[in-house]
């Protein structure tokens, strides 16, 4: 018969197992998603889309980034749906795949001088499937974090799918770099060498495969399937019941998505390293490498102070902070000085890690069990239409239209100030259950305004 202690240490080698899953599964797809819009900023205007001219192009090429967010709530209802009904794993599994062969897939993608308009057309479908797949990914990791924790540690537990983000950003602005200065500088990034980091994941998503399948279900949905307490339509009952909790929890990601992808969706690259500033690539990747640590590091410390200060305060504090690293980031990126580039990114990535770190948890908690993955999934596909989809295409655009970065601090700080607002009238609810058992007590007309 087994011991407390035993089945103690059992317990904690499961959460070990599960937090180590979830931050490599979220590394490997988030690499993926970044490897891609990075190239967006630096070659693919160039190699897809130059017959439309160059700055046509680059923001073709944008469009292209911003288009798999339209896709995502798709994902999102796939996953959503399957994970409420059949577990969350099983998903985790699928969208890993998913992301994995159509990023390999873009790596053997030939360019429009070689096949034409079926180039651009065919890009767009697997950059579509890269979408599907994010939308998915998010809700299963953070729920088999989430509901693998102590009550009192879930803002920790569910900080370690969020810094999957700026890991994958770390390691594919690390790969990117290295290629650019080392293994295919000048011409040769343009002929072969951005096709390295596509075909590198395939390696990653064997190992992440592999991770996945060793985790159990997480123990929430166990408790739901053990019932037979499955919600026969979990999409509906959630848009039914729920739907000014799912528009104001996305509406509190969007300020954040947008923001973020200033790196994450290549804009900065391509700014930096376009006529504006005429900067070399490796020092501007590095750049980013660099602001990618920050933003892990902060995106761990606001999971932790999460539990506590509280999910709502945390998030308070990110979007001060980047509402005054946005102050800051153009006036340090226009000096062209890759050192304060750096000092820019890092500022910024500490107010992102601060808005990123407590969400896993605070979405979680804001949900019931039987509808929690969709919940959480399509809030999140949401919050990133209105954020990220489209912010580096749009920043382009202002940019073009105006002649000033202005516009886009503008534009960013009322991105930021409408989450702020949406994170106000959201209740915070830190430790509360998150069985089945405890679904009306949690509910209606008590997840909004204040504790």
């Amino acid at each position: 018969m087994a011991t407390t202690s035993t089945i103690t240490l059992r317990v904690r080698a499961d959460r070990a197992r599960v937090t180590f899953a979830t931050i490599v599964g979220t590394t490997v797809e988030w690499y993926d998603y970044f490897v891609y819009a990075a190239m967006a900023g630096l070659v693919f205007g160039k190699l897809f889309f130059e017959p439309a001219g160059a700055g046509v192009a680059t923001i073709l090429s944008f469009a292209t980034v911003g288009i798999s967010f339209l896709f995502r709530p798709l994902g999102a209802f796939l996953a959503g749906h399957f994970g409420d009904k059949l577990g969350r794993r099983m998903v985790l599994v699928v969208t890993l795949l998913v992301m994995g062969v159509a990023t390999t897939a873009i790596g053997l993608l030939p360019t429009y001088e070689q096949i034409g308009m079926a180039a651009p057309l065919l890009l767009i479908l697997l950059r579509v499937l890269q979408g599907v797949s994010a939308g998915g990914e998010w809700g299963g990791a953070v729920l088999m974090a989430v509901e693998h924790a102590p009550r009192g540690q879930r803002g920790r537990y569910g900080a370690a799918p969020q810094i999957g983000v700026p890991l994958g950003l770390l390691l594919s602005s690390g790969v990117m770099a290295l290629m650019t200065g080392v293994i295919s500088p000048g011409d040769a990034f343009e002929e072969w060498g951005w096709r390295v980091p596509f075909l590198l994941s395939i390696v990653l998503i064997g190992i992440g495969y592999f991770v996945r399948r060793s985790v159990e279900e997480s123990p929430v949905f166990a408790q739901i399937a053990e019932r037979k307490a499955q919600t026969k339509a979990p999409l509906m009952q959630l848009l039914r019941t729920f739907p000014l909790l799912v528009l104001l929890a996305a509406l509190s990601f969007a300020g954040q998505n947008a923001t973020g992808y200033m790196t994450t969706g290549g804009f900065i690259q391509n700014y930096a390293t376009g006529d504006a500033l005429g900067m070399e690539r490796t020092p501007v990747l590095l750049a980013v490498t660099g602001s990618a640590v920050t933003w892990l590091v902060f995106t761990w410390v606001a999971g932790w102070l999460s539990d506590r200060i509280g999910r709502r305060t945390t998030y308070i504090i990110g979007w001060v902070s980047l509402l005054v690293a946005l102050a800051a980031l153009f006036p340090l990126v226009n000096t062209g000085d890759p050192v304060l580039l750096f000092l820019g990114l890092a500022l910024l990535t500490v107010g992102l890690g601060l808005a990123y770190g407590p969400q896993a948890a605070w979405f979680a908690e804001l949900f019931p069990a039987s509808v929690r993955f969709s919940g959480v999934s399509i809030s999140y596909a949401l919050g990133s239409i209105l954020g990220g989809a489209f912010s580096p295409m749009i920043s382009a655009w202002l940019l073009q239209q105006t002649g000033s970065t202005l516009s886009i601090t503008l534009y960013l700080s009322v991105m930021v100030a409408i989450a702020l607002v949406a994170t106000l009238l959201l209740r915070d609810r830190m430790g509360i259950p998150l069985g089945p058992d405890h679904e009306d007590e949690q509910r209606v007309g008590a997840v909004y305004g204040r504790r």
